[in-house]
């Protein structure tokens, strides 16, 4: 029978999914988890020990401040390897962002670590039941934050002689708009962080958050991917939007990266294979006359991937263009095209890849000129 591999995570959960995925607890302070043949255990300081043993789904929460009166110290590797020791570990597996420091002193203290070649729950990719639900509750309140940035820009006016947005009195800003959607997502529960409302030029770059007064005229991409606080899974949507009448340059941008986002959609089922659909997108938009280059020193049409695997984290396996599609996979599918002096488009939903094909998660509507 193969040996068991203890699995060794050192980290903040509220930063580390895989910690969140192992224990269902989330804290702001790092703490060691290990996985042993006799189970699941965390050493939390006194400050979470009784909110550890109430909601942590492990084995075991051990008291830190013991294991410091056993090892004498307060030194973290001490302190670690005294509890390691108590818990029948004589060696480790560790991920590949472990602290570097920390993993010295224990070796240098006698605990042997390897590093993982992979993460320690691959199965993460795959969701169940209860983690589409849980996504799935994230992206109503995704749609909520998006539904209140439509409603800001519509309610919007358009200042005299100027493209500038009015609201409420003042010029409509990323930076005032942002903070509409984000303080919806808050008020429902969720934790909304560098959402995208990024207007004419600043559309034409994918990552872009946005800043400056947004005008009348011009393309503008809202982007938002909020972490449930309760559960700690992500929704993403993406909605580009106009204030006033498109031009037929913008309006044909519009739909043919609608066309492109209902042609993956199509593709999406298990066995297919995700680059094949990618490189179609990509031909049918250089067919419609946005072929994916850099011009000017820019690049420009569509040049990032159609999606990616969404869940603890926000980018997660899989990545749409390396995948073969496999039941239980939920990924968003977010084509974009992006032309210097025109603008940028980008259109995104969440999927689960079901037996037969897929079911399209988010539920919210996809208006274009306000």
């Amino acid at each position: 029978m193969a040996r068991f591999l203890n699995r060794l995570i050192y980290a903040a959960s509220e930063q580390c999914a895989d910690l969140v995925y192992a224990t269902g607890f989330f804290a702001p302070d790092a703490f060691p988890f290990v996985q042993t043949a006799k189970g699941k255990f965390v050493l939390l300081n006194d400050l979470e020990v009784d909110r550890g043993r109430r909601s942590a789904r492990v084995d075991a929460v051990d008291s830190r401040s013991e294991f410091e009166a056993r090892a004498g110290s307060k030194n973290e590797a001490d302190v670690m390897l005294s509890w390691l020791r108590a818990r029948g570990v004589r060696s480790a597996e560790v991920p590949a962002d472990f602290p570097l420091g920390l993993a010295r002193e224990l070796e240098a203290r006698g605990l042997p670590l390897r590093v993982a070649a992979g993460g320690f729950w691959p199965e993460r990719e795959l969701k169940t039941p209860t983690e589409v639900r849980a996504i799935s509750a994230a992206l109503r309140m995704t749609e909520a934050g998006m539904r209140r940035g439509i409603e800001v820009l519509r309610a919007a006016t358009v200042r005299k002689g100027k493209r500038e947005l009015l609201w409420g009195g003042k010029v409509l800003t990323a930076e005032r708009l942002r903070a509409e959607i984000d303080t919806t997502i808050l008020r429902l529960g969720g934790n909304a962080q560098n959402t995208i409302v990024a207007g004419g030029e600043q559309a034409c770059d994918p990552h872009e958050r946005g800043q400056g007064p947004l005008r009348a005229g011009e393309l503008i991409i809202l982007d938002v991917f909020p972490r449930d606080g309760a559960s700690g899974y992500h929704g993403d949507l993406t909605r580009t939007v106009i204030k006033g009448p498109a031009s037929e340059a913008q309006r044909h941008l519009w739909h043919t990266c609608l066309e492109g986002q209902k042609r993956a959609i199509r593709a999406m089922q298990p066995g297919v294979d995700g680059g094949k659909v990618h490189e179609g997108i990509k031909s049918f938009f250089a067919e419609q006359g946005y072929p994916t280059e850099i011009r000017n020193g820019r690049w420009q049409g569509f040049f990032h991937g159609t999606g990616h695997g969404l869940g603890l984290e926000i980018h997660e396996a899989p990545r749409f263009g390396t995948t073969r599609f496999r039941a239980g996979q939920v990924i968003t599918v977010e084509p974009g095209i992006y032309v210097p002096g025109l603008g940028g488009v980008r259109h995104e939903d969440v999927a689960v890849i079901t037996e037969k094909g897929n079911q399209i998660l988010s539920r919210c509507p996809k208006p274009f000129e306000l």
